[in-house]
């Protein structure tokens, strides 16, 4: 066993026990993910520390040669592992809870630095002459140098894209064409994860020379990128009838990773051969999530021009031939016509109306479809028409001092805002629509013009409206005294329609 007393003289002498105390430490210090490397590195080292101390110690029991070289070799092991576990404690533990984060590659040019110290104080202890060595080394520096000439500069590009602050691993850029969220800067190259699930490299000297675009950033703002959308209309729509339909829609109901401040907006971009340019601007929150987001303001600036009765442009020069095209549209016109006053006929507010009176009321509706998650009206607004549910389906929404509660669904074939239409009351729920949803809307002027012509319509529709509410009364009345409104009787609500249209009598 005289091996062992001697590897234990030699571990003493090599401050092991001390080293194998440190390397411990940071181990059990260090959790996260970024920091395994500056955990393993040092237990590696150790290892190897401790390999030659135990050829070291046979050595010296068995009377082998070749001391020196080992005891030298143990050292620059045991060194290297010392100021890598201490340099991983320092900016992994130290520096960090006190939260001074310290870029990647300035913690390895400080730990890399120290251990070429600690290399060279202990082969200096050794006895080793390093005059010979800085001379050799200089001539090798200089015929590495020119050969690695790039690398180095790349290096030398990585260290000061970290230093400067300029740019942050998960940052948004444009460089050229390429556009995408950094990933990682390493010693010799950056990279860059795109949209398309690719991983771009750029050598860090080619982000110092060129023009890099951080997207999204602006001092003391949060993170958020304008986007443009572009539509044309013809001229013969009014732009600022455009503007205040896309508007108005944009306002209308929050859109996901779409920023509530600056607004979403519309403007006059410019003027072409048969149309107007227009542009709807809005700031993306989430910078991965372009083109979807895109697609719904997309289809919300579709669908507000679609009610608006607004047509997107077509080109000027665009042909349609259609063999007896004015008996084709004369006989869409007739079958569509049809089908609303069919539509009519089926809802029981209409029921005392004549087929004469019913075709009127065809005449006057507006076709008004709605993107799915859009608001159709809302609480307390004053709007003097009803909508009826062609296809899909909404939501109807009730609010009470902080809380709103969805009460019931419409779907194809119901109605709503009978009350504003008849009475002018104010919008007693939130209406949003759940699917795509074609509706058709009724406004008081159309409604206007039938009634004067024949006033006891008034107590009509009053008859069935009263029904209508006696048979809601009881899910209205648990929605608590801010949502519940009282059940008018007939004549209450005769008093109000004539009220209202101002009928005499």
């Amino acid at each position: 066993m005289a091996w062992l007393s001697h590897t234990v003289a030699e571990a003493t002498s090599a401050g092991t026990l001390w080293l194998l105390a440190l390397v411990l430490l940071n181990t059990l210090l260090s959790r996260t993910t970024r920091e395994r490397r500056m955990v393993v590195t040092p237990l590696v080292l150790l290892a190897m520390h401790a390999i030659m101390v135990l050829v070291l110690g046979v050595l010296a029991a068995f009377g082998g040669t070749g001391h020196t070289g080992v005891r030298l070799a143990a050292l620059i092991f045991g060194a290297v592992a010392a100021t890598t576990a201490l340099g991983s404690i320092l900016f992994n533990q130290i520096l960090a809870r006190l939260k001074l984060p310290v870029p990647r590659i300035l913690e390895d040019v400080v730990v890399g630095a120290a251990s070429v110290i600690a290399v060279l104080a202990v082969a200096s202890r050794t006895g080793i002459n390093l005059s010979g060595l800085i001379a050799t080394s200089a001539v090798l520096t200089a015929v590495v140098g020119l050969s690695l000439q790039d690398t180095l500069g790349n290096i030398l590009s990585g260290l000061a894209l970290q230093t400067d602050d300029s740019l942050h691993v998960d940052d948004w850029i444009k460089v050229g064409d390429v556009v995408g969220r950094v990933k990682e800067i390493r010693w010799r190259y950056t990279a860059i994860e795109t949209r398309n699930w690719e991983t771009v490299i750029f050598p860090n000297s080619m982000l110092v020379k060129g023009q890099v675009t951080v997207l999204g950033k602006r001092e003391n703002q949060s993170t958020q990128w304008r986007r443009w959308i572009w539509f044309n209309v013809d001229f013969r729509f009014p732009p600022p009838e455009v503007i205040a339909a896309v508007n108005d829609a944009l306002a209308a109901a929050p859109i996901e990773r779409v920023a509530d401040q600056p607004r979403a907006h519309a403007i006059l971009m410019d003027f072409k051969e048969s149309y107007c340019r227009y542009a709807a601007r809005y700031w993306l929150t989430d910078l991965a999530v372009d083109d979807p987001t895109d697609s719904a303001v997309r289809i919300r600036i579709y669908f507000a021009l679609r009610r608006a009765g607004i047509p997107l442009s077509i080109p000027a020069h665009a042909i349609f031939m259609t063999e007896e095209s004015t008996q084709r549209e004369s006989k869409k016109g007739t079958e569509e016509h049809e089908r609303r006053v069919q539509m009519l006929a089926n809802l029981d507010l209409f029921d005392s109306l004549s087929p004469d009176e019913h075709a009127a009321l065809a005449m006057g509706l507006r076709y008004a479809p709605f993107a799915a998650g859009e608001t159709l009206t809302r609480q307390g607004a004053q709007a003097h028409w009803l909508y009826i549910v062609e296809s899909g389906e909404v939501a109807v929404l009730i609010r009470e001092g902080n809380t709103e509660k969805e009460v019931a669904r419409i779907g194809a074939g119901q109605f709503f805002g009978e009350r504003s239409l008849l009475t002018g009351e104010p919008r007693s729920a939130t209406i949003v629509a759940k699917t795509g949803v074609e509706c058709w809307r009724l406004d008081q002027a159309v409604f206007r013009e039938l009634i004067e012509r024949r006033p006891e319509i008034a107590e009509e529709v009053a008859e069935v409206l009263s029904r209508r509410e006696a048979e809601l009364d009881e899910v209205r009345e648990g929605l608590g005294h801010e949502a519940t409104r009282r059940r008018d009787s007939k004549l209450d609500l005769v008093a109000r329609i004539r009220g209202f249209f101002k009928l005499e009598g």
